[in-house]
Protein backbone atom coordinates (compact mmCIF):
# COMPACT_ATOMS: atom_id res chain seq x y z
CA UNK A 1 0.00 0.00 0.00
CA UNK A 2 3.06 2.47 0.99
CA UNK A 3 4.05 1.85 -2.43
CA UNK A 4 1.46 2.19 -4.33
CA UNK A 5 0.83 5.51 -2.72
CA UNK A 6 4.60 6.45 -3.17
CA UNK A 7 3.73 6.37 -6.83
CA UNK A 8 0.36 7.82 -6.72
CA UNK A 9 2.01 11.43 -4.95
CA UNK A 10 4.86 11.01 -7.29
CA UNK A 11 3.15 10.67 -10.36
CA UNK A 12 0.50 13.78 -9.57
CA UNK A 13 3.33 15.65 -8.94
CA UNK A 14 5.13 14.94 -12.04
CA UNK A 15 2.25 15.85 -14.09
CA UNK A 16 1.86 18.67 -12.21
CA UNK A 17 5.29 20.13 -12.79
CA UNK A 18 4.89 19.26 -15.99
CA UNK A 19 1.73 21.70 -16.78
CA UNK A 20 3.32 24.45 -15.05
CA UNK A 21 6.56 24.12 -17.43
CA UNK A 22 4.61 24.37 -20.35
CA UNK A 23 2.41 27.03 -19.40
CA UNK A 24 1.98 30.54 -20.46
CA UNK A 25 3.47 32.57 -17.90
CA UNK A 26 4.14 36.36 -17.13
CA UNK A 27 6.48 38.90 -15.62
CA UNK A 28 5.68 42.18 -14.39
CA UNK A 29 8.50 45.19 -13.21
CA UNK A 30 7.19 47.91 -11.81
CA UNK A 31 8.85 50.81 -13.04
CA UNK A 32 9.63 53.91 -10.76
CA UNK A 33 6.55 53.39 -8.55
CA UNK A 34 7.23 55.96 -6.20
CA UNK A 35 6.51 58.66 -8.84
CA UNK A 36 3.05 56.55 -9.96
CA UNK A 37 0.10 58.85 -10.06
CA UNK A 38 -2.44 56.81 -7.13
CA UNK A 39 -1.31 53.89 -5.19
CA UNK A 40 -2.17 55.53 -1.74
CA UNK A 41 -3.45 53.37 1.20
CA UNK A 42 -5.86 54.40 3.36
CA UNK A 43 -5.46 53.43 6.83
CA UNK A 44 -2.91 50.59 5.85
CA UNK A 45 0.94 51.38 5.51
CA UNK A 46 2.06 52.43 2.48
CA UNK A 47 4.73 49.59 1.72
CA UNK A 48 2.11 46.95 2.67
CA UNK A 49 -0.29 48.65 0.46
CA UNK A 50 1.97 48.76 -2.54
CA UNK A 51 3.07 45.46 -1.86
CA UNK A 52 0.01 44.07 -1.78
CA UNK A 53 -1.23 46.08 -4.44
CA UNK A 54 1.72 45.12 -6.85
CA UNK A 55 1.03 41.09 -5.95
CA UNK A 56 -2.66 41.19 -6.81
CA UNK A 57 -1.70 43.12 -10.47
CA UNK A 58 0.65 40.35 -10.96
CA UNK A 59 -1.45 37.31 -9.75
CA UNK A 60 -4.26 38.88 -12.05
CA UNK A 61 -1.48 39.49 -15.29
CA UNK A 62 -0.77 35.20 -14.29
CA UNK A 63 -4.43 34.27 -14.38
CA UNK A 64 -4.43 36.10 -18.00
CA UNK A 65 -1.59 35.26 -19.27
CA UNK A 66 -2.61 31.39 -19.13
CA UNK A 67 -4.83 31.89 -21.47
CA UNK A 68 -2.22 32.56 -23.95
CA UNK A 69 -0.91 29.69 -25.93
CA UNK A 70 1.80 27.10 -24.60
CA UNK A 71 4.81 28.19 -23.66
CA UNK A 72 4.41 32.20 -24.52
CA UNK A 73 5.63 34.87 -22.37
CA UNK A 74 4.15 38.38 -21.16
CA UNK A 75 6.99 40.62 -20.06
CA UNK A 76 5.00 43.69 -18.76
CA UNK A 77 6.44 46.39 -17.46
CA UNK A 78 3.82 49.09 -15.62
CA UNK A 79 5.01 52.29 -15.82
CA UNK A 80 1.89 54.36 -13.29
CA UNK A 81 -0.89 53.46 -11.87
CA UNK A 82 -3.96 55.38 -10.84
CA UNK A 83 -6.25 53.14 -8.80
CA UNK A 84 -10.23 54.08 -9.19
CA UNK A 85 -11.38 56.83 -6.19
CA UNK A 86 -9.56 58.57 -4.08
CA UNK A 87 -8.31 59.02 -0.47
CA UNK A 88 -10.22 61.16 1.29
CA UNK A 89 -9.25 61.68 5.34
CA UNK A 90 -12.37 62.41 7.89
CA UNK A 91 -10.79 63.39 10.66
CA UNK A 92 -8.54 60.35 12.01
CA UNK A 93 -9.77 58.00 9.15
CA UNK A 94 -8.24 57.94 5.64
CA UNK A 95 -10.54 56.11 3.40
CA UNK A 96 -10.59 55.32 -1.09
CA UNK A 97 -13.98 56.83 -1.64
CA UNK A 98 -15.29 55.81 -5.03
CA UNK A 99 -16.80 58.54 -7.44
CA UNK A 100 -17.41 58.46 -11.27
CA UNK A 101 -14.92 61.40 -11.52
CA UNK A 102 -11.82 59.25 -10.25
CA UNK A 103 -11.55 56.37 -13.03
CA UNK A 104 -8.90 54.10 -12.50
CA UNK A 105 -6.01 54.10 -15.11
CA UNK A 106 -2.83 52.09 -15.98
CA UNK A 107 -0.18 52.77 -18.17
CA UNK A 108 2.46 49.66 -19.16
CA UNK A 109 4.45 48.23 -22.27
CA UNK A 110 4.31 45.09 -22.80
CA UNK A 111 6.04 42.29 -25.03
CA UNK A 112 4.94 38.98 -26.08
CA UNK A 113 7.32 36.34 -26.69
CA UNK A 114 6.80 32.63 -28.55
CA UNK A 115 8.39 29.45 -27.09
CA UNK A 116 11.56 30.23 -29.36
CA UNK A 117 12.18 33.69 -27.97
CA UNK A 118 10.81 36.03 -30.86
CA UNK A 119 8.99 39.05 -29.92
CA UNK A 120 5.35 38.41 -31.40
CA UNK A 121 3.60 41.59 -30.22
CA UNK A 122 4.87 44.57 -28.41
CA UNK A 123 2.65 47.82 -27.33
CA UNK A 124 2.83 51.24 -25.21
CA UNK A 125 -0.36 50.72 -23.30
CA UNK A 126 -2.32 53.55 -21.88
CA UNK A 127 -5.88 52.07 -19.94
CA UNK A 128 -8.61 54.65 -18.85
CA UNK A 129 -12.05 54.05 -17.86
CA UNK A 130 -14.18 56.48 -17.48
CA UNK A 131 -17.20 54.38 -17.25
CA UNK A 132 -15.86 51.84 -14.96
CA UNK A 133 -19.16 52.66 -12.60
CA UNK A 134 -21.78 51.83 -15.33
CA UNK A 135 -20.40 48.19 -15.61
CA UNK A 136 -23.31 46.15 -14.37
CA UNK A 137 -22.09 42.81 -14.71
CA UNK A 138 -18.61 43.66 -12.75
CA UNK A 139 -17.19 39.77 -12.32
CA UNK A 140 -14.70 41.26 -9.59
CA UNK A 141 -17.46 43.29 -7.46
CA UNK A 142 -15.90 42.24 -4.09
CA UNK A 143 -12.40 41.77 -4.91
CA UNK A 144 -9.66 44.24 -4.35
CA UNK A 145 -8.89 46.13 -7.15
CA UNK A 146 -12.16 44.95 -9.06
CA UNK A 147 -12.43 47.73 -11.20
CA UNK A 148 -8.53 47.74 -12.71
CA UNK A 149 -9.08 43.72 -13.42
CA UNK A 150 -12.29 44.49 -15.41
CA UNK A 151 -9.97 47.38 -17.20
CA UNK A 152 -7.00 44.95 -17.84
CA UNK A 153 -9.58 41.83 -18.89
CA UNK A 154 -11.18 44.62 -21.62
CA UNK A 155 -8.11 45.32 -22.91
CA UNK A 156 -5.86 41.90 -22.60
CA UNK A 157 -9.42 39.89 -24.53
CA UNK A 158 -9.20 42.95 -27.29
CA UNK A 159 -5.30 42.84 -27.55
CA UNK A 160 -5.18 39.15 -27.77
CA UNK A 161 -8.18 37.52 -29.30
CA UNK A 162 -5.97 36.35 -32.05
CA UNK A 163 -3.46 35.01 -29.60
CA UNK A 164 -5.37 32.92 -26.81
CA UNK A 165 -5.67 29.71 -26.41
CA UNK A 166 -8.34 27.47 -27.57
CA UNK A 167 -9.28 26.52 -23.24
Amino acid sequence: MKISISVLITTLLCVTCQSQAFAASSEVTWTNPDKYRDIRSGNETRKHFRERTFKNFEKHFTKLAKRLPEQQKIKIDVTDVDLAGDILAGGIERLRVIKEIYSPRLMFSYQLIDASGNLVKEEKVKLKDMSFMMHSNLKYRNDSLGYEKKMLDDWFFDTFKDNLAAK
